[in-house]
């Protein structure tokens, strides 16, 4: 029985699962987004988010405690310099988790893992909300988007009726033009016999 046991062990022993986080974390700092397992991701989140916080701390002690689990100079120093100032004025949750795919081999639901880009707004932008013009659910981007179909889809038809009725009156153009000529012709190869009767 688990009582009072926090976490999940993912299936491995506590220094593989060490050893996995580290290499997590590390390669969220490189590239500052990833894609990995549900469940790791949702553990992954509180190792990124401690590490953020160290990096907003700034100090040397920081600095040491993040070397002790990145265990790499580069990494620590762009989660001080570059990632942590970031959120200098969030209190918390500084990575995102977006479902993304169920992954085909095992069948295990995948989640990116990426830090929010939304930094805390200042009170000056609270009082001037950005509008932003975009459908408020999906039902409302589904029924935007068959309407724009419909739409097309009338304008083509116009365009094919508009087509065939100008088609339709060169057609009739060219009939007519070619009757007068069969017309005329007939009584000039009369006149031209005629005349090489004589």
């Amino acid at each position: 029985m688990r009582h009072r046991v926090s976490g999940r062990r993912l299936g491995r022993g506590p220094s593989h699962q060490k050893a996995m986080f580290r290499s997590l974390a590390s390669s969220m700092i490189i590239h500052e987004h990833l894609e990995t397992t549900d469940a790791r991701a949702k553990e992954l989140r509180g190792v990124v988010d401690r590490l953020v916080t160290l990096g907003k701390k700034g100090t040397l002690h920081a600095r040491r405690q993040a070397f002790k689990y990145l265990n790499n100079h580069q990494l620590v120093q762009k989660l001080f310099d570059e990632i942590a100032p970031r959120f200098s004025e969030r209190q918390g949750g500084y990575t995102r988790l977006i479902k993304s795919r169920i992954r085909f081999v095992d069948q295990a639901p995948m989640t990116f893992v990426r830090f929010s880009s939304e930094e805390m707004k200042s009170s000056e932008a609270k009082e001037d909300p950005i509008e932003t013009v975009a459908a408020a659910t999906v039902e409302a981007q589904v029924k935007a988007g068959v309407e724009e179909e419909l739409e097309t889809a009338q304008a083509e038809t116009e365009a094919e009726v508009e087509t065939a009725e100008a088609d339709e009156v060169a057609v009739a153009t060219e009939a007519d033009e070619t009757a007068e000529v069969e017309a005329a012709t007939p009584v000039e190869d009369s006149e031209s016999e005629e005349k090489a009767e004589k």
